[in-house]
């Protein structure tokens, strides 16, 4: 730093609030929430703990339906594997030949259980469409289309985890 840039930063920094410029704060800058609004965000603050509170106890509640998830996400991975093997009989074994198997409504009864928002839910709906285009695919013998349906799987079923607060209790996401 050189004396001539020195001496500008200390005349900025004492006489530009002099002229109300620089850091000065207005009136409205610096005005004091009204206590009724003050009261609002208190409210507001209790209400939004009081649901993540209720959400951490639904989810720590739900040793069962965490363990159909990770089913599921073992599942996704076999699956994976196998379609990024071109093994698509394998897959096709890991898949099931339908929507309707045992794993799948397991999954569905947690997604259920577990979804409490709009967002969520949409998800979950994109996660078993992929799902049925992945099974069809896989039935069908089209290595293409199976790639391009277990990543919408994948990025769908990854998606609604992070919304629902589930990434720590599911291992190999």
């Amino acid at each position: 730093m050189t004396k001539r840039s020195l001496a500008l930063s200390l005349i900025t920094t004492f006489t530009l609030p002099l002229y109300g410029l620089g850091t000065t704060y207005s009136n409205a800058d610096a005005a004091i929430l009204e206590a009724d609004d003050d009261e609002e965000l208190l409210e507001r603050v209790k209400k939004d703990r009081k649901k993540r509170l209720e959400r951490e106890g639904v989810i720590n509640s739900s040793n069962k339906e965490t363990g159909y998830l990770q089913e599921l996400v073992y599942k996704l991975s076999k699956v994976g594997e196998a379609i990024d093997n071109e093994d698509l009989a394998t897959a096709g074994s890991v898949l099931g030949s339908s929507t309707d198997a045992d794993w799948v409504q397991k999954a569905n009864s947690a997604f259920s259980k577990l979804t409490s928002s709009p967002e969520e839910k949409s998800e979950v709906d994109l996660f078993n469409s992929s799902l049925a285009s992945l099974i069809s695919s896989v039935t069908q013998k089209d290595v293409k289309a199976s790639k391009t349906a277990f990543v919408s799987s994948a990025i769908a079923f990854e998606k609604w985890v992070s919304l629902a607060g589930l990434a720590s209790k599911l291992k190999g996401l």
